[in-house]
């Protein structure tokens, strides 16, 4: 199963529609979706909440021809969440230093927000049996510019309670010297069968979102 994960940024059009059919994923965790946004072959699950007019906070595209897919109750505002057969997939959107009163969810720092965040998710979702990912906010090594500590650690902390490993965490992010804030995680008893890796999403030099997109892939049957 090939698993990717991009933060649209808000945009879509052919080009990022021909970009994401090339990478050949199974499974996208979506974040900042269009609610305009049609992906061929894919059934598309869109977070109830707008982050903005027009614009999902989340989304989940499954192949359709993947298995039998149950559409599941938003755990957050910020979070989409389906079931492919036994295999749970959640996007996320966590929160980040600037957030302010657009972040849908109690808190008065970024940690305790994140917190507040997480704890739904540990508790819809399946341990062991989940894959999660999108747009954390936060790199789980190295530097932290966009997050913080405390909310670093309540990401570990609820990744250690779903049984995940996030095989996004040494990957870098598209600024020099930073590791990733877009995450991947995978059940820890999966195997991987592919390297996971930063795909720069461009058309002729020029960026289609301010997000790079990551993928990896596991066996899963």
């Amino acid at each position: 199963m090939r698993i990717g994960t991009w933060n649209l940024a808000g945009r879509w059009s052919d080009a990022h529609r021909r970009l994401m059919s090339a990478v050949g994923a199974d499974v996208w965790l979506l974040t900042e979706v269009p609610r305009h946004t049609e992906l061929a072959g894919c059934v598309l699950t869109l977070t109830a909440a707008d982050m903005t007019n027009g614009r999902a906070w989340a989304a989940v595209a499954v192949r359709s021809d993947l298995g039998p897919l149950e559409h599941r109750p938003d755990p957050h505002p910020a979070s989409a969440h389906v079931s492919v057969g036994d295999l749970h997939v959640c996007s996320s959107v966590l929160p980040w230093r600037s957030a302010g009163t657009l972040w849908p969810g109690p808190g008065n720092d970024v940690g305790s927000r994140t917190q507040a965040a997480v704890e739904p998710l540990v508790g819809a979702l399946p341990a062991g049996l989940t894959v999660w990912g999108g747009d954390w906010n936060h790199a789980l090594e190295g530097r932290e510019t966009a997050g913080s500590a405390s909310g670093r650690e309540a990401i570990r902390t609820a990744l250690a309670q779903l049984d995940l490993r996030a095989v996004t965490a040494s990957l870098p992010h598209r600024l020099d010297g930073l590791s990733s804030i877009d995450h991947i995680a995978v059940p820890t008893a999966a195997a991987k069968v592919e390297a996971s890796r930063r795909i720069q999403m461009s058309v002729d030099g020029r960026s289609l979102s301010d997000h790079d997109a990551y993928v990896t892939a596991i066996d899963w049957t």
